[in-house]
């Protein structure tokens, strides 16, 4: 048998009747007044809840007194009425973590020691569509005290025809920011809260995306289980151990903004990279981008599950017995992906795009030269006309010049830190490597020797045979994210892919019931809780943007590659499975997708690359406090191997919502991505959601990245907060594919064909 101390699963308890409180009396100390501890020191992270159902929700707390060693009781009421007049009567029915109790107006429960002292607790039997209040009691020798009063919400029934009103969140970086979204989003009224992935950032100060300040900041107290990095410089830290991450949701939950939503309103979560590692597949980190050889960590990966199974208040699809236990193998020791039905009008499902995902398609740690796809293959699909991206390739770089280049690079390996073998293993061969890239590596160790290596002649190449090498991909460096994940180049990309083997992002089991559940969905909205973005994030430098300046000299500064995907760590990345479910979407009616990760505003119309009127509508909302994508895109640019010194490429991102959506031309406008209608790229923020029988409106609330240097959280501070806000409203209607702007009090229609906004 399992030991108790393998597993944590949340008390289950039944609600009854309302009952009126008697006077508090020395037998239950909880049930009418009770001394309440103002700075609720016990209870440092307040309370949530979460997965409202019609019948059901999870309710959570955290309890610390003493030395944190042993277990400590405490207890649950449940009332209709914020002042606790109306309780409801609860009955304990299933425990693992409760102590022994025969019901009434609470229910017992322990906090344990081994899982961090949180408590969750699943109350069934509760009315549809209702209100109800919640606190947690814990009596010491000094009385009895209270944890903050939680407001919850239970789903609509069924066949409820109602409206429902929520909000969709993601990206929440701590470091060196505030939650002043959180502060503007308590004050909303919605029925719940959808958050889309990164809700803790495992990183303590990494330079590419966080700024630590005196005010926020983390430290690890076990620094020898986290994972020491380095970048620009600057050390910094990565969680590994179950004590880093616990103290990142202790850190987390401790902000008064984000425990005002979690006390308003109930959260239905997923996850994304950033709550286990940064760009993550499966148990695999990428901070190293190859050059470590321990990169997979199913130690660290379920160090991170247990973590979020222990403060996000959630209910499994395992059902109300579901254990979490370190012992199973993963993936398997936990299933988040679920759904809920609101009502008539909203089935949302959630879906884990982390867990069983394939590695990037081209490896970080990918040798640039190697060629991929050769001139058979090519010819095979484009026919005697080769594609303008492939590029010549040496047969056998063992043999070509009587070997001096493969003694260049044999030489250069161990400074480099490459394998010498070129990305063949020994025994495979003949090894195919691209001439282009031969000739920039001589080229570059030219400039610094004496004795010089012949390049290939141009007129010699001019007879090789063509490929498809990781040098054109845009992968420039050995051990590299450009080229792998960020600013691949698009039409090599997708040559490549359609010759790759199948790579699965949600995995065969997720996939078959993502399908079976929408399809099988009465609902009149089936929305889809997606974690990264389905429109295609393209930039097409063939055409240049009005605002970019000419180069001093071009014939001196080659241009940028002419089309990058900006990154291939999403949907992009995964281009048949992407087509593959968009297929499956736009065969049903009234599909929406809300995402978020990007860090940008997003409102489109994807649709699979083999489709151009089948779609459906996406709305991606913008990172609640973590670092822009305008921000986080100048970092990469002036990063990248290649465009930090092309002048042009420096407006990338001062550009980049002009570069994704639209571009000026000698004929006026034309639109580079006719199925992204809009992109605000430089703030902050989150989106309401309303739905009902006829249209699906979502407003994005923006707020300038500068608007998150102090805390705006008091009420004195309302009015400072609200007039930083800017709002952008855009709806679908029910029964059509249509995405609708609401321009001047007036719904303009995005045209996907002749690209703009209709009247």
């Amino acid at each position: 048998m399992m030991r108790r101390r393998d597993f944590l699963r949340a008390t289950l308890v039944t609600a009854g009747s309302v009952v009126v409180p008697t006077a508090c009396s020395d037998e239950d100390g909880i049930t009418g007044a009770c001394d309440v501890n103002e700075d609720y020191t016990f209870f440092p992270q307040s309370v949530a809840s979460g997965d409202p159902r019609p019948d059901s929700v999870v309710l959570w707390t955290r309890l610390v007194d003493g030395d944190g060693k042993t277990d400590l009781n405490l207890a649950l009421v449940v009332a209709l009425d914020e002042a606790f007049t109306q309780l409801v009567e609860l009955r304990l029915t299933a425990s693992t973590v409760a102590a022994t109790g025969s019901g009434g107006t609470r229910v017992p429960v322990t906090a344990r020691a081994e899982f961090d002292h949180c408590v969750k607790v699943k109350v069934k039997g509760l009315s549809p569509g209702t209100t109800y209040y919640y606190r947690f009691y814990y009596t010491t020798g000094n009385g009895c005290f209270s944890s903050r009063v939680g407001r919850t919400r239970t789903a609509p029934a069924p066949d409820a025809d109602v409206p429902v009103r929520f909000a969709f969140v993601s990206c929440q970086d701590y470091v060196g920011r505030f939650y002043n979204a959180y502060a503007a989003l308590a004050r909303q009224q919605i029925d719940f809260i959808v958050h889309l992935g990164d809700y803790i950032y495992e990183t303590t100060g990494d330079p590419s995306s966080q700024a630590p300040s005196q005010e926020r900041t983390i430290a690890f107290s076990d620094v020898e289980g986290a994972i020491a990095l380095k970048a620009e410089d600057i050390e910094f830290h990565a969680a590994r151990s179950l004590s880093n991450y616990r103290e990142l949701y202790r850190t987390y939950r401790a902000d008064r903004a984000l425990q005002r939503v979690h006390e308003r309103f109930p959260m239905i979560a997923t996850w994304s990279d950033h709550e286990f590692s940064d760009d993550c597949h499966g148990a695999t980190a990428t901070y190293l981008d190859g050059q470590d050889a321990e990169r997979e960590d199913e130690d660290r990966r379920k160090a991170a599950n247990q973590a979020w199974f222990e403060y996000m208040p959630v209910d499994y699809r395992a059902g109300e017995d579901f254990q979490y236990s370190s012992a199973a193998a993963y993936p398997e020791d936990i299933t988040i992906y679920r759904d809920f039905t609101f009502g008539k009008h909203v089935h949302l499902v959630m879906t884990d795009l982390r867990s069983y995902r394939a590695d990037h398609l081209i490896p970080e740690d990918a040798f640039p030269g190697k060629v991929v796809v050769n001139d058979a293959s090519l010819q095979e699909k484009f026919g005697a006309v080769m594609p303008p991206f492939a590029s010549p390739y040496v047969g056998d770089i063992d043999t070509v010049k009587d070997g001096i280049y493969k003694e260049m690079f044999e030489e250069i390996a161990p400074t480099f830190g490459f394998n010498p073998d070129l990305g063949y293993p020994q025994g495979e061969g003949p090894r195919i490597i691209s001439a282009t890239f031969i000739n920039a590596v001589v080229a570059k160790l030219n400039e610094q020797r004496e004795e010089q290596l012949p390049l290939i002649d141009k007129n010699e190449m001019a007879f090789f045979e063509r490929g498809i090498s990781y040098f054109d991909l845009g992968k420039t460096d050995y051990f590299s994210k450009f080229g792998s994940r960020y600013f691949v180049i698009k039409d090599a990309f997708d040559a490549v892919s359609d010759f790759a083997e199948d790579a699965s992002v949600m995995g065969d089991a997720q996939s078959a019931w993502f399908k079976d559940t929408i399809e099988k969905s009465e609902s009149t909205w089936k929305v889809w809780g997606n974690e990264y973005c389905l429109s295609q994030l393209i930039i097409d430098n063939t055409i240049p943007s009005s605002e970019d300046p000419p180069p001093e000299d071009p014939s001196e500064d080659p241009p940028p590659p002419p089309r990058f995907y900006m990154s291939c760590d999403g949907w992009d990345g995964f281009r048949k499975e992407r087509n593959d479910i968009l297929g499956a979407l736009a065969a049903q009616s009234n599909v929406v997708a809300i995402t978020g990760d990007l860090h940008a505003f997003i409102a489109g119309t994807p649709a699979a690359d083999t489709s151009s009127s089948m779609n459906i509508v996406e709305f991606v909302v913008a990172a609640l406090s973590s670092a822009t994508y305008r921000s986080l895109l100048r970092k990469q640019v002036a990063a990248h191997p290649i465009l930090k010194d092309v002048p042009l490429s420096a407006n990338i991102a001062d550009n980049i919502e002009k570069l994704l959506v639209e571009s000026a031309t000698a004929d006026g406008v034309t639109v580079r991505n006719p199925r992204l209608a809009f992109c605000k790229a430089a703030s902050n923020g989150f989106c309401v959601a309303e739905a009902n029988a006829d249209e699906f409106v979502v407003t994005m609330h923006m707020l300038p990245d500068s608007a998150l240097a102090a805390p705006l959280y008091g009420e004195a501070d309302e009015a400072a907060l609200d007039e930083q806000i800017t709002t952008e409203r855009f709806k679908t209607v029910a029964g059509t594919r249509d995405l609708y702007r609401e321009e001047g009090g007036k719904w303009k229609k995005w045209n996907p064909e002749t690209p703009g906004w209709d009247s």
